[in-house]
């Protein structure tokens, strides 16, 4: 009988521990529960990235596209018609100044010029008589009695003299001229240099303003880039450059800057800037596109930020800064694009907070958690 109450006893306590085990744990997951619910119920912090203005020298170097011409060029044409008797040089042959590089054969113009040597012997000849007769006349007027040489006869040998002169002297002129047109029977090089375009072969009748020859020279070479408005001001710090080309990749070459346009070409927004490239080893070819690397250097401080920082409407760009714990819209223009950002002008100043990502959706005077990065 009392191993039975004992029993019953030990049955009822186990089981009144069970009972009280799942209240309390009922009552725990509840109360997680609730907890749960309070925090969902709070509202999260407007965390915004932000970061300090600060102001540094801008310096960015820009590769610009540009082309290797000659020092010298000219084509060399024919001042007078003919046929070409001979061709002295051919395309690639290198040349010196005076030397002769093709003969043009025009008889007519040898023989009008033999005619014009034989138009001065005889307007020589009779200015000689005239002043002859003249001299005579002028002695006998002054040591013979008045009235032996009449004033009239003795101003009439006068003008003959004086207009045989003058006929003489223009075969004279007359000749020189056939000899200047003969010598433009020789085509000779202006300058040292290389030839680089043969037209005619010999042979050929050639009329005036024929182009017969090209001739380069090619040991300084010009490089002209056309470099943009932008960078017009920042950019000639420095009178060295270094460029490639794609027939050497690797390899670097250097140049001079030795003059500017001065003007800025309304048609393409940049000024031609030219630089003397020194070819005296012939590596480098006149005509080749080159690619030039430019310093660019700001004078003064300059504000660079983040892309993102930078928000665009159709109506204004601007950034967004933090005054007062409130976002402000400034206004900005762009200037030049670097590695690291976008350089922009505006009523800023060094120690401005700025978001890093701007967007006009974030209205003037809205506060947020405004967050350093």
């Amino acid at each position: 009988m009392i191993s039975n109450n004992m029993e019953y006893l030990i049955r009822v306590r186990s089981l009144t521990l069970y009972i009280l085990a799942s209240i309390c744990a009922g009552c725990g997951s509840n109360g997680t529960q609730n907890a749960k619910n309070a925090t969902s119920d709070i509202p999260a912090a407007d965390t915004v990235p932000v970061f300090i203005l600060r102001a540094d020298t801008l310096k960015k170097t820009v590769e610009l596209p540009g082309e290797l011409l000659p020092y010298e060029q000219t084509d060399l044409y024919a001042k007078i018609s003919g046929f070409v008797r001979s061709m002295k040089v051919d395309i690639g042959d290198r040349v010196h100044q005076g030397q002769s590089l093709a003969i043009i054969e025009a008889p007519e113009v040898n023989t009008q010029f033999a005619q014009a040597e034989s138009s001065i012997q005889a307007a020589k000849s009779k200015w000689t008589a005239s002043k002859d007769n003249y001299g005579r006349l002028f002695r006998a007027s002054q040591n013979s009695s008045p009235g032996i040489v009449a004033p009239v006869d003795l101003e009439r040998s006068l003008d003959l003299m004086m207009a045989d002169s003058a006929t003489y002297e223009a075969a004279l002129q007359q000749a020189k001229a056939y000899k200047e047109v003969s010598g433009y029977l020789y085509i000779t090089a202006p300058f040292d240099g290389v030839i680089t375009a043969r037209k005619t072969d010999p042979g050929a009748l050639v009329g005036a303003n024929t182009m017969l020859l090209t001739e380069q020279y090619n040991r300084t070479l010009r490089l002209r880039v056309a470099v943009p408005e932008m960078y017009v001001a920042s950019a000639g710090k420095g009178r060295n450059i270094l460029f490639t080309v794609d027939a050497y990749p690797e390899r670097q070459f250097s140049g001079v800057l030795t003059r500017k346009t001065e003007t800025v070409d309304p048609a393409t927004r940049t000024e031609l800037w030219e630089y003397e490239i020194d070819n005296s080893k012939q590596v480098l070819k006149a005509g080749v596109f080159a690619y030039a690397k430019i310093n660019i250097t700001r004078s003064g401080s300059s504000y660079v930020v983040p892309s993102s920082a930078i928000a665009t409407t159709l109506e204004r760009k601007f950034v967004i800064k933090v005054t007062q714990g409130k976002a402000d819209w400034v206004d900005v223009r762009q200037g030049i694009t670097t590695d690291t950002g976008v350089e922009i002008f505006g009523n800023l100043k060094s120690g401005d907070t700025l978001l890093v990502k701007s967007t006009d959706e974030r209205k003037p005077g809205t506060k947020a958690y405004w967050k350093i990065r």
